[in-house]
């Protein structure tokens, strides 16, 4: 690791310190709400589909996708609820995106999940190959924050097809499939810490792995018994995961404790 990487993640833990502009230092609380948002984005784009036609939900996430990106890349650096606005419309979009194959074009959960999880290596790719570094300390110009938003976008996407696939194909339920998940989180965690693992590669290991383990989760406590579920419903389940994420939120824009300060590092390769 270069002199200037380890400066900025020599924290003894696994969170970052300074550098980005447009997003928010990666800390306990970013894992949390992030975790949270997949799981509302699972519920919320189930509930629409549901309460409406589909066709009208997906134009209503669409909608939704296009107009918290628009304020998302008005604000000149982090503001907390645009961002997480940005990261929930995302989610309810992405996982429509994934839904649509499946349901309406009947594309198998393992075709899905492979298809998308070639759009993400392509997305990384390409940011790679353009700005040289998928480090979210650099996220400071208008480019590489669309970067930035693709690339959680079609993981949200993924990990939706990634999570109906072992919870359906591999007939785990959603359950088993939110624990073999929360294991598969742990590894990146261990390797960062104890392995020396490159930072960028494991912020994003762990990145990809949230959306299925609160996808999973999400739709455990909703879906009726009958398939595993709880039986708690999408309405429910989204209104208590709403309330927690604007009680974060609220909580990160009041004390600002999640803005990164510029410390002339973010445009440094990871």
């Amino acid at each position: 690791m270069s002199g200037v990487n380890a400066r900025v993640y020599d924290s003894g833990s696994w969170l970052t310190k300074k550098g980005a502009l447009r997003v928010p230092e990666i800390t306990v609380v970013f894992w949390v709400i992030k975790g949270l948002s997949t799981a509302i984005g699972e519920s919320t784009s189930d509930f629409l589909v549901h309460a409406m036609a589909p066709p009208l939900a997906v134009l209503l996430g669409f909608a939704g996708f296009v107009c918290a990106l628009v304020l998302q890349f008005g604000m000149r650096r982090y503001v907390a609820w645009t961002y997480w606005f940005a990261v929930i419309m995302v989610g309810i979009f992405g996982t429509m995106a994934a839904d649509v194959l499946h349901v309406g074009l009947g594309v198998s959960y393992t075709a899905s999940t492979i298809l998308y999880a070639m759009v993400l290596i392509s997305v990384f790719a390409a940011w790679q190959r353009t700005e040289k570094t998928l480090s979210i300390h650099s996220i400071d110009t208008p480019r590489r924050e669309a970067f930035y938003w693709t690339t959680v976008g079609a993981t949200f996407a993924m990990g939706t097809a990634l999570g109906d696939f072992t919870a359906y194909t591999l007939h785990l339920g959603y359950f088993p499939s939110a624990a073999v998940f929360a294991a598969i989180i742990v590894i990146p965690a261990v390797g960062y810490r104890w392995l020396r693992w490159n930072p960028v590669v494991s912020f994003w290991f762990a990145y990809v792995i949230t959306r299925p383990l609160g996808a999973s989760i999400a739709d455990g406590l909703a879906k009726p018994k009958k398939v595993s579920g709880a039986g708690l419903g999408n309405g429910p389940v989204e209104l208590v995961l709403g309330v927690l994420i604007v009680v974060l939120v609220a909580y990160l824009a009041i004390t600002r404790i999640d803005v990164q300060r510029s410390s002339g590092l973010e445009t440094k390769p990871a």
